[in-house]
């Protein structure tokens, strides 16, 4: 059993949450503390004099859904994952220095919240926003009072269903107060691209939004300055402004880097821009953005090409909740999460199918991947009862605009979608409704491509319009082997009609199931004994293998995202709760399907085999033992008696030179598979994969047949978190043996107790028809495994972690909360 995604290197990755570094010039400050929240409906919850003292005091991000019980009549129903929805109500005092904000303009900033909110401050309705990802801000300034102030949220998830997927409730991702002078740059108003890259220097054109929020017409200076990776100012440019009053006006600089140091997927080297604005010699504004430097180019025929050279994208879809906690997902469950997903090979994520979290992109900038960023599940053509589409004609362009505007200076972002399997791709009238969305991408990013994931492009029923396709930059393919030939011919029809489109694989098949399940049914109606144990879901297999054989061998291909990367909540029919197509289950733990990608995706040898070897009362009955690998061949033993080696190559290569000649040692293979499989009578005790390359011993794995459940075993990602009320650590609790090995099949029924400064946030075992509350303290541990999610609180100190089962030894753990470096500033640091 494998134990390296427990051993993940965090230290280059920052555990604060993402933001920009106030100034005195300019504060940006988390009001996550200290909300008080109703779950219910009070049309006088909004007026200043409301009597909230007997609602409950919480923290933001939260999702009131995830908190609640798994029922088979929820009004959400399986898209909702069988969760709680309704409406809920968000109330926040607080108090702001006069010395702080006397002549500055204040502006409140939400990242997410689900859905249609509508906001109040001191009795003033500032608006409303149905989308439940974009991101929006309201200015406060006309209506902030001396002394306390008050913020009163209503978020109505009442209408179901709404959507097709766990989308949770409530304000989901953080909130931030933004104080500024009256002249400053404006929200998300840089705009910074690269327009010209290469090894002995870059151009970098950077757009700078001013507003002028005074009553006299503003002359100011602007200067931008940009800092290296290593923090060393490498270029600066200064020009004059002038806006008129109540006015923004867009500003051009143009910067050279020499010797840039490069943004890719190996190595994602980051800039730091300053945008410095002065008003008689003092600094007035100090803005802060982050960027890379990087070229990228897409060909119909050399799909796509980063920095010149050309870049598969080995890609997975994400949807947004993370297991146990449900849509308010900590920045450090997304690093585990992402360098799991780093670990197989990936590079590359569809945000499926709407914005993500602000911080989800700036560790994808931070570790190197690259990003097709997704808004719209649907446009006017609803797909469920309550769905967005019914805000479609008043707000699809705001939202595109806001969300253009806050992730284009992100160098992961590769590629906007417009939609996911939009039922206007088959209408007669579609390509017009996709113009004005393309036309306003464009507007606001002509350097990135546009695509929407079309399902229907060869449907023998309602397929989709040429002139809408015709009309994406590049034509995404939902599932692009499920018609007819395509099976076998993928993109290669098209290709051939088309020659100038580009291609991508928006969403594309995965090996499916459940982690460490191998009693396997029919296949949609093959009627195979559901008793029969086997490795794998065979049909998906050879669907995933035989695609990606084909993307990786088609340059013109650009790439493919496998759907999914991690399983998700929702999208399910009783008694699952949740999906089960991800390579990685909802815990996080990688299932065997992980290693096909990982063989395929990584040079670092390696074999993975299923299934496990616990199989009593099997004796002598004969089972298939599958291996996924990236070595040349690979022996499999049983207790020592060799069942034969097995070789497989891919791409395998031809004569090189001369007749019978190649390039490096040929591998006689075995099969053309991209997995092995041997036939082996059961027999308890141990199996063997030795792995070779180049016929020398590369890797070693072995598989025990374990005794019973004796112990719990547990290993956290984190000994130390910071006492900030946002860290968090996972805690893996293993079933094990008397010789510490994982018992396979174990489900145990364990407790967790936390005390100290830390508390459990959400405790899961990826089994998808478990209906225990996310929120428990107890549960089974799934096929000997289960997962803690602990947070710190704002204490230093110490957590303790006890774990116990019924005739198990009880295993503890301790983590300490220590003093918090380079702390993310709150509205209540303002008062002090």
């Amino acid at each position: 059993m494998k134990h390296i995604f427990f051993a993940i290197c965090l230290t280059i990755l920052a555990t604060n949450i993402s933001q920009a570094k106030p100034t005195k010039e300019r504060y940006k400050l988390l009001m996550d503390r200290n909300w008080k929240f109703f779950l219910g409906d009070n049309k006088s919850a909004s007026a200043n004099e409301f009597d909230d003292s007997s609602w409950r005091l919480l923290n933001l991000p939260h999702d009131w859904s995830i908190e609640g019980k798994f029922q088979k009549d929820a009004p959400a129903g399986g898209a909702g994952g069988y969760l709680p929805t309704g409406i809920g109500w968000y109330r926040k005092q607080f108090n702001l220095p006069s010395s702080a904000t006397k002549g500055k303009q204040v502006s409140i900033q939400f990242d997410g919240v689900y859905m249609n909110s509508e906001v109040w401050i001191n009795n003033h309705n500032l608006g409303k926003r149905p989308n439940g990802y974009v991101s929006f801000v309201y200015d406060l300034t006309p209506y902030l009072l001396p002394g306390k102030n008050t913020i009163a949220v209503r978020v109505d998830n009442s209408q179901q269903p709404n959507s097709r997927w766990y989308a949770g409730s409530g304000i989901y991702r953080h909130v931030w107060l933004n104080i500024t002078a009256p002249v400053h740059v404006g929200q998300w108003g840089t705009y910074i691209t690269t327009p010209h890259v290469s090894a002995d220097s870059a151009t970098v054109s950077v757009k700078t939004t001013v507003e002028n929020h005074g009553s006299k017409v503003s002359k100011t200076v602007l200067t931008s300055k940009i800092y290296s990776p290593d923090g060393k100012e490498v270029a600066s440019a200064t020009i004059p402004v002038m806006t008129e009053p109540n006015s923004s006006e867009v500003f051009t600089q143009q910067l050279k880097i020499s010797s840039p140091a490069l943004w890719d997927v190996n190595t994602p080297h980051l800039y730091t821009m300053h945008s410095i604005i002065k008003q008689d010699g003092k600094i007035i504004d100090d803005f802060e953005s982050t960027f890379g430097v990087r070229k990228i180019d897409y060909s119909s025929t050399k799909g796509f090409l980063l920095n010149g050279k050309k870049v598969k994208m080995n890609g997975v879809c994400l949807h947004h909740d993370a297991g146990s906690v449900g849509t308010a997902v900590p920045e450090d469950m997304w690093v585990r999460r992402l360098q799991i997903l780093k670990d197989m090979g990936c590079n590359a994520i569809r945000t499926s199918h709407n914005p993500a979290a602000p911080e989800f992109l700036d560790l994808c900038d931070k570790m190197g991947f690259l990003v097709m960023n997704e808004i719209f599940d649907e446009w006017k053509s609803g797909k469920v009862k309550y769905g967005i589409n019914q805000y479609f004609d008043e707000w699809s362009q705001r939202d595109i605009v806001d969300f253009v505007h806050r992730d284009r200076n992100h160098p992961s972002v590769v590629m906007w979608s417009a939609g996911n399997e939009i039922g206007e791709q088959s209408q007669s009238n579609g390509a017009e409704i996709l113009r004005p969305l393309i036309e306003a991408f464009h507007k606001e990013d002509p350097t990135r491509p546009v695509t929407t994931g079309n399902d229907r492009i060869a449907a023998d029923d309602a397929p989709a319009k040429l002139p809408f396709l015709d009309m994406l930059d590049i034509v995404g393919y939902n599932y692009v082997d499920r018609w007819h030939d395509r099976r076998e011919l993928f993109y290669s029809k098209d290709h051939q009609d088309h020659p100038n489109w580009k291609m991508v694989g928006t969403e594309s098949v995965s090996i499916r199931g459940m982690r460490g399940n191998y009693y396997r049914g029919g296949d949609r109606g093959v009627d195979i004994d559901s008793s029969v144990i086997r490795p794998a879901n065979m049909s998906t297999v050879v669907r995933a293998e035989q695609l990606w054989k084909f993307v990786s061998m088609n340059d013109y291909v650009i790439g493919d995202f496998m759907w999914t990367g991690i399983d998700y909540l929702g999208e399910a029919k009783w008694p699952a709760k949740s999906s089960t197509a991800g390579v990685i289950d909802l815990c996080g733990f990688p299932k065997d399907s992980y290693y096909f990608y990982q063989s395929q995706w990584t040079p670092k040898p390696m074999i993975h085999l299923s299934p496990h070897w616990n199989w009593k009362g099997k004796e002598g009955t004969v089972m298939q033992v599958m291996a996924y690998t990236n070595c040349d061949s690979v022996e499999l033993f049983l207790n020592g008696k060799s069942y034969g080696i097995k070789s497989l190559n891919f791409p395998r290569q031809g004569n090189a030179g001369a007749w019978d000649a190649y390039a490096t040692p040929p591998v006689y293979t075995s099969t053309a598979d991209l997995h092995l499989i041997w036939d082996v009578p059961y027999t308890p005790g141990v199996l063997t994969a030795v792995g070779r390359k180049n016929g020398k011993i590369a890797y070693k794995e072995e598989i025990h047949t374990t005794g019973t459940p004796a112990a719990i075993r547990l290993s956290s990602d984190k000994n130390s978190l910071q006492a900030n009320e946002t860290d968090v650590a996972h805690l893996k609790i293993e079933i094990i043996d008397e010789n510490g090995h994982v018992v396979p099949d174990a489900d145990n029924l364990i407790q967790v107790k936390v005390n100290g400064t830390g508390r459990l946030i959400g405790l899961d075992n990826g089994n998808q028809v478990d209906h225990t509350a996310m929120k428990d303290s107890q549960r089974k541990t799934f096929n000997g495994l289960a997962l803690a999610v602990l947070q710190s609180t704002n204490k230093i100190g110490e957590i303790q972690i006890e774990v116990s089962a019924p005739n198990l030894k009880t295993a503890s753990a301790r983590i300490v909360t220590q003093r918090v470096i380079e702390p993310t500033l709150t509205i209540e640091d303002l008062k002090k």
